[in-house]
């Protein structure tokens, strides 16, 4: 993966719609910034958040298949178990609308996780503040590609996110920002380089 740094925000107008050069996941998180931050990473959360609720839904669906062909229809019975079926099904469309609303976002200054589909949630942790930051793979997550982030902070473990796409190159691209090279210059002004941003 080449360097990953953003352009400048863009404008008023570019947060308004999607465009070729601003994807839709970065007018979704520009309105989050600050003027002076530069985006460098946006990422969704990895697909594999859906697995255990489909599974879930789909092993409701056949339990409940089963049940209307062993439970008379008038019982109360079987009217539980389709309500909880529902419940399944609702859970996994929650979650597959979650997953296209949440991201894990770095700019030069913070990072960001903008959750919540109705009630938008931003939350924040100053980049100072990850200097004990790590990252957790499951042999799933391995095998996936996902990964958790985990923040230490005073002797507690806080789960930053899970779920994370691209987990080793988002850690070595904050632990970049963190503990810059001994050789670079802190005033210089690095080359502009374009963003990660995931679209998919």
């Amino acid at each position: 993966m080449s360097e990953l740094q953003a352009p400048q925000p863009p404008s008023e107008a570019m947060m308004r719609r999607a465009t070729p050069g601003h994807p839709r996941s970065v007018v979704a998180v520009s309105k989050y910034l600050l003027p002076r931050e530069a985006l460098v990473a946006t990422v969704r959360l990895h697909r594999a958040v859906l697995i255990v609720p489909a599974a879930q839904a789909c092993g409701g669906l056949l339990v409940g298949s089963v049940a209307a062909f062993a439970i008379p229809e008038t019982t109360v019975r079987l009217v539980v178990i389709w309500a909880a079926v529902a419940l399944l099904l609702g859970h996994l469309i929650r979650m597959a609308a979650r997953s296209q609303v949440e991201y894990l976002v770095v700019t030069s200054e913070r990072l960001l996780l903008i959750s919540g589909f109705g009630y938008r949630l931003v939350t924040q942790t100053p980049l100072h503040q990850l200097v004990n930051m790590s990252f957790g793979r499951t042999w799933a997550g391995r095998i996936l590609g996902y990964g958790a982030f985990v923040n230490e902070s005073g002797g507690r473990s806080e789960l930053i996110s899970d779920f994370v796409k691209y987990p080793e190159q988002l850690y070595l691209l904050i632990c970049g920002m963190l503990f810059p090279s001994v050789g670079d210059e802190p005033d210089e002004d690095p080359p502009p380089r374009e963003a990660f941003v995931d679209e998919i």
